[in-house]
């Protein structure tokens, strides 16, 4: 394997040269884009802040939106954090590796450019081997955000990688379609008591059986408060979105139905659930089954990528129910801007 150009970006799958590579790059402070079980992620080196810097600039990232520390080694987390509180060991032992991010004190190792001057860090050991073997590789933590164009909906492919930010970085890996397809829960324990920032495959219930009660922030399904501070990436700013006009509609599949035949015009697609499309008066994306909120979540981004590919103007999407379907929901209404019509 020869080393890439700053005009080339490989794109390869993951083999022991490509991982072997990857670790180097990130040693020297380059960008990678890697497979995680949740979504791609674009890595740097958690410890350069000159690399940290880079995700910023190629994703066009707000500078106030903290990014995620991944590790591949729970030992790690001593250097990281000025205290492991007992809630956070306890969520570690159950549910790491996995799609759970813990938000603890930092300690001074952790530069200021990855948690945008907080005093806090989010921590997350990934379960996709690839991931483990990339971090491992490079002997550093790594900082992670969604491999993506800021506001686009994240990749959940290398292809999708690569549409986004290819000739910007030196390497992609391509460790297939990401298995649940929404970033990871994010918990904090900082505070008198734990609270979810962030929904994903981990749910509040699974993490309540663990540690007890937790408080649900405000922000995973309203827009945050005039001037209020971003703990953790997905809480500020419109995200998750093809170029065409989301709107979340909320009713019965007849009333859905009926509302598109009064409000379609050209370029008009309805995202809907697997089934639907027979009952649809216009051209149809599906994602997932009604009901199954983990195939929802695999295929969402996915489905709203192919949005922009179909050169959707408007998409009405419908509105999906149910208390574990908190993830894809939260996603959906970041994608909409928090646009919602009540049928």
């Amino acid at each position: 394997m020869h080393s890439p150009t700053e005009r080339e970006t490989i794109l390869t799958a993951a083999t022991p040269q490509s991982i072997e590579l990857a670790g180097q790059l990130l040693r020297e402070g380059q960008l990678v884009g890697l497979p995680t079980e949740t979504v791609y992620g674009l890595a740097a080196n958690a410890l350069l802040p000159e690399a940290v810097t880079e995700i910023f600039k190629v994703k066009g990232r707000p500078q106030d939106n903290p990014l995620i520390v991944h590790i591949a080694d729970v030992n790690d987390i001593y250097l990281l954090v000025e205290d492991f509180p007992e809630s956070a060991r306890k969520l570690a032992e159950r549910f790491w590796p996995g799609p759970l991010t813990i938000i603890m004190r930092k300690s001074g190792l952790i530069p200021s450019e990855v948690t945008c001057g907080q005093s806090t860090v989010a921590i997350r050991f990934p379960s996709h081997p690839t991931a483990i073997a990339v971090i491992s590789a490079a002997g550093v933590p790594i900082a992670a955000p969604s491999a993506n164009i800021s506001g686009r909906p994240s990749p959940t492919t290398a292809e999708h990688v690569m549409s986004d930010i290819g000739g910007k970085i030196p390497l992609i890996i391509d460790g297939g379609a990401c298995d649940i397809g929404v970033e990871s829960t994010v918990i904090t324990v900082v505070g008198e008591k734990p609270c979810l920032l962030r929904p994903g495959a981990v749910t509040k219930r699974q993490i309540e059986a663990v540690i007890g009660e937790i408080d649900l922030s405000p922000a995973v399904l309203s827009e945050l408060e005039r001037g209020e501070e971003a703990q953790s990436p997905g809480m500020k700013y419109r995200h998750y979105s093809p170029s065409a006009k989301v709107t979340l509609v909320r009713g019965s599949l007849a009333a859905f139905s009926e509302f598109l035949e009064s409000n379609a015009s050209d370029g008009t697609y309805a995202l809907a659930f697997e089934g639907d499309e027979t009952q649809l008066p216009v051209p149809c994306i599906t994602y997932g089954r009604e009901g199954d909120f983990s195939s929802q979540a695999h295929e969402l981004f996915s489905a709203l990528r192919k949005a922009d590919e179909l050169d959707a103007r408007r998409i009405f999407a419908r509105y999906p129910e149910g208390g574990e379907g908190l993830a894809v929901l939260n996603r959906l209404l970041r994608s909409a801007g928090f646009d919602v019509i009540e049928l």
